[in-house]
């Protein structure tokens, strides 16, 4: 046991430094859609386009990544990973001195095939490095890791970028505005390329069986695709749903405190309150799961939780309806670490495959933020959020039931 113990601490530790990188990059999203709609002069809808190029990576490059994994490996794939973020991240220079949103938005696009490469390899190795039933626990450990990371990159880029006021910014042109993000992107890229030069040179880490021995072999063998498994298609729709609901309530809710009259110097750091609701939901699921209570029926109370408290942040007003927004990071802490190995159980041998479909579900971060963008231009940033409640809904259906769906 203690060699076994010993065997899964380097791969977790290195996961979770990764995961820390993916926090650190993800979570500046919020920053970057209200900065870039005052630098551009842009509607919700165009501003959240940062989403949609960052996110859309997943869903494009998913497939071919788990090629790509396949025949170089994860040690390889995670360096190869973090090169193609550095890249993305090199692009905001040019982007910054040409005064281009669009080229922006290919920075984003190419930051996301990168850490599409790194999720692709470390998601279903949290999953499996253990017992499935405290999945959730250890995943709940990476999300720290995550969230921590995306606090610390909401405080540094916010005061970077969104610190002055709105009277500080009038005065400057776009370009000078735009010429904010070099010298700390610039950074990252360094830190990128580091850490893509020290995984490369890494001992190996572990490959893994994703086959697990107590599967229904003969369910299995019958079944030539993917898609015979419905509870692994209710839980793509499951995590489309979810991935969507974490990225409006952690990335919009700097741009709602702002609609709603907050001055930008106090509304930057909302954001970070989300990031701490959901840090607070990993550390107690971590404590609760699965000894006191099992990952499927936190995500149903978490659904229900959802569906309240959006329905709060819409009736109420002001300060209290940014809370509720940010107190739906609570609800949305566990629902990742919930739903994948929902997902993937009893799949065997088409576990590998099916990962890299749930990867492909990200896009929820892609499209569902647009829907909400064109909700708030139509009607208001606070209306929008009903959008919510039908998703929340969803992923309520599918912890009650549609994970034990075997047969359609």
């Amino acid at each position: 046991m203690s060699k076994k113990s010993e065997s899964t601490l380097l791969p977790l530790m290195i996961i979770g430094m990764l995961f820390f990188v993916f926090g650190f990059i993800t979570w500046v999203n919020g920053t970057l859609i209200a900065f870039f709609k005052k630098a551009f002069d842009l509607d919700n809808t165009s501003s959240f386009l940062v989403t949609t190029a960052f996110f859309i990576a997943y869903f494009i490059m998913a497939i071919p990544t788990s090629l790509i994994l396949k025949k170089i490996g994860f040690k390889k794939g995670m360096s190869l990973g973090l090169a193609v973020m550095a890249i993305g991240t090199l692009i905001f220079v040019p982007a910054a001195n040409m005064v281009s949103y669009p080229l922006f938005l290919v920075g984003l696009f190419t930051i996301g095939i990168g850490l599409t490469v790194l999720q692709t390899a470390s998601n279903p190795y949290v999953t499996i490095l253990g017992s499935r039933e405290s999945a959730a626990q250890r995943i709940s450990i990476m999300g720290i890791a995550n969230k921590t990371a995306g606090i610390i990159s909401q405080k540094v880029f916010g005061g970077l970028l969104l610190a002055g006021g709105s009277v500080v910014a009038a005065s400057l042109s776009p370009a000078e505005e735009l010429n904010k993000v070099v010298t700390p992107y610039l950074i990252l890229t360094g830190v990128l390329v580091a850490l893509a030069i020290v995984i490369l040179f890494m001992k190996s880490l572990p490959e893994v069986n994703e086959e697990q021995d107590d599967l229904d072999h003969e369910l299995i063998s019958s079944r030539k695709s993917v898609f015979e498994f419905p509870s692994l298609v209710l839980g793509l729709i499951a995590l489309f749903s979810y991935v969507g609901l974490e990225v409006i309530t952690g990335d919009t809710i700097i741009s709602y405190g702002i609609s709603l009259g907050f001055p930008q110097e106090e509304a930057k750091d909302f954001g970070t309150y989300t990031l701490w609701f959901m840090m607070s939901g990993y550390i107690l699921s971590i404590l609760l799961i699965p000894k006191f209570i099992s990952q499927q029926k936190w995500l149903t109370y978490s659904s229900i939780l959802g569906i309240v408290v959006t329905i709060m942040a819409v009736i109420t007003s002001g300060f209290t309806s940014v809370f509720c927004i940010a107190l739906l990071g609570f609800a949305n802490a566990v629902m990742w670490p919930a739903i994948w190995p929902l997902a993937l159980n009893g799949l065997g041998k088409f576990t590998k495959i099916g990962s890299a479909w749930l990867i492909m579900m990200i896009a929820g971060g892609a499209i569902l933020p647009l829907v909400y963008g064109s909700l708030a231009d139509t009607f208001s940033t606070q209306k929008a959020y009903l959008l919510l409640i039908p998703l929340y809904i969803y992923i309520l259906y599918f912890a009650l039931s549609g994970f034990k769906k075997r047969n359609w």
